[in-house]
């Protein structure tokens, strides 16, 4: 409605200049008419060209061969407008372009200018501030040494090592990234309980009634939690979970992992749309991939946290994928030694 009110006003004002200056002659509507339709394809071919480079930055730099939120915001009415003002313009035996478009096409380019140093509020992706709130808000709190009391995030899984006489083969947080971007309470929760054939996980927070039938589901404690005063938050607790991969041949296989919470937090944007007009139309997949590609570059440049997080993509949609086997296979990759490391209990 805000903007309705603008539009109008916007309308006026030109109304207003137009009288006022008296440069309007009735025997000039014609030439008029046809400059202003000339001028709107000047404006939506500006646009056009605007949006067509951003695309092919996209690909070039960030290896997206279709930037989804352009498409999605194509407007289909400016695309009407477009077509039609092309034809009344041929149809009428007048010029679409003439020279007038290379001299508003470098004004345009030269009011750019200016601006190319910087990145309005509005324009920052909502996926890359997600990334650095994830990073500073957490993972600065959970990944590197304090300089005190807590070691750190790979001195905390050593310690666990110890205490339960245990091998993680590769030390490293685990980060989830789903396909739907919801987040289960516990990952155990991503098991297909009606395949047996099937690696499941489990929490070490304590047997669990899920495996009845394990003979070495003994009581586990997760790794150590961390106090820290954040924000006016005295002792604010932060907190990792470690959890065992029970496969159908060998010992189980220790790692700790989580979900992106930041993604799930998306999630429930999404399920509640009603609250959240600003981001009712924003593509979750656009949003997801910065997300993660942001993230990967943050942690990448950090000499804190690099090699020390993991993420891992699950297609949670998939009847067929199974988060334990994904976790498996990466594990793998990371360590292929990771059999004959767990073979030796501490």
């Amino acid at each position: 409605m805000d903007q309705i009110y603008i539009y109008v006003m916007q309308v006026v004002l030109a109304v207003g200049v137009t009288v006022g200056s008296q440069t309007f002659k009735q025997n000039d509507k014609y030439h008029w008419m046809f400059s202003i339709v000339r001028y709107v394809v000047y404006d939506l071919t500006i646009k056009c060209t605007k949006n067509l480079s951003s695309m092919g930055y996209d690909m070039l730099h960030k290896k997206r061969w279709l930037n989804t939120q352009l498409v999605e915001n194509i407007n289909t009415g400016q695309i009407i407008i477009y077509i039609g003002s092309i034809a009344i313009l041929i149809s009428n035996n007048e010029k679409v372009f003439s020279e007038d478009f290379l001299l508003l096409f470098i004004a345009y380019l030269i009011l750019q200018y200016p601006e190319l140093g910087t990145t309005p509020l509005s324009s920052i992706s909502y996926g890359v501030g997600m990334a650095c709130n994830f990073y500073e808000g957490y993972l600065m709190h959970v990944i590197p040494s304090d300089g005190g009391d807590f070691g750190g995030f790979i001195q905390n899984v050593q310690a666990f090592e110890a205490r339960e006489g245990i091998v993680v083969p590769v030390r490293k947080l685990f980060i989830i990234i789903t396909k739907s971007m919801y987040s289960p309470p516990d990952l155990q929760l991503f098991n297909k309980e009606n395949r047996p054939d099937l690696s499941k996980l489990e929490s070490c927070s304590g047997q669990l009634p899920s495996f009845p039938d394990i003979d070495d589901a003994v009581m586990f404690q997760s790794l150590e939690d961390r106090s820290r005063d954040v924000g006016g938050i005295r002792n604010r607790s932060y907190k990792n979970t470690a959890y065992k991969i029970h496969r159908q041949r060998g010992p189980p296989v220790y790692l700790v992992a989580e979900c992106a919470t930041p993604l799930y937090t998306l999630y429930r944007v999404m399920e509640n749309k009603e609250l959240y007009d600003d981001l009712a139309k924003v593509n979750v997949q656009d949003v997801c991939d910065d997300f993660c590609s942001t993230l990967l570059r943050l942690l990448d440049r950090s000499s804190e946290c690099r090699d020390q997080v993991e993420l891992v993509h699950y297609d949670d949609r998939d009847p067929e994928a199974n988060l334990a086997d994904v976790i498996l296979n990466r594990i793998q990759q990371l360590e292929p030694r990771f059999e004959e490391l767990i073979s030796v209990r501490r």
